[in-house]
C-alpha cells in the first residue's frame, strides 16, 4: 500500500529537521505533485531550498504566502529569505505588514529594528 500524503508530509518534514535536505526535498515535491494547492508542502520545501540557499528559495516561500495570504508564519519566512538573499527593502514590507496584522509580533518587530540599517 501507498504511503499516504500526509505521513509523507511528516516523513519530509522530520528530513528537514535531520538535515537530510535532498530527501525532504524529493518527498516534498511528491505531496505537491499530489496537491498542488498544499500551501504547508511550499512553505516546508521554501524552508529546505533557505538551508540549502538556492534560487529556488524565493519564489517556492512566495508560492506559499499566496496559497495562504493570512499565514503570518509563512510571510516571515518569506522575509527572513528575503533578507538573507539581500531584498532588505521587500523584506522590511513583510516584517510590517505582519506587524499590522498582529502589533504585538516581537519577531516581525526585531526583524524590522535589524533591517533598519540597510
Amino acid at each position: 500500500m501507498a504511503e499516504d500524503v500526509a505521513a509523507r508530509f511528516q516523513r519530509a518534514v522530520q528530513h528537514r529537521i535531520n538535515g537530510e535536505y535532498d530527501d525532504a526535498v524529493s518527498l516534498f515535491k511528491s505531496v505537491i505533485a499530489e496537491q498542488p494547492n498544499n500551501a504547508d508542502a511550499y512553505h516546508e520545501l521554501g524552508l529546505v531550498y533557505s538551508f540549502l540557499v538556492t534560487d529556488d528559495c524565493l519564489p517556492t516561500l512566495e508560492y506559499a504566502c499566496k496559497l495562504a495570504p493570512h499565514n503570518l508564519f509563512f510571510i516571515m519566512s518569506y522575509g527572513k529569505a528575503l533578507a538573507m538573499f539581500g531584498e532588505f527593502e521587500r523584506a522590511k514590507q513583510m516584517f510590517l505588514w505582519v506587524l499590522k496584522a498582529d502589533p504585538f509580533n516581537d519577531d516581525a518587530q526585531q526583524q524590522l529594528d535589524f533591517l533598519s540599517a540597510f
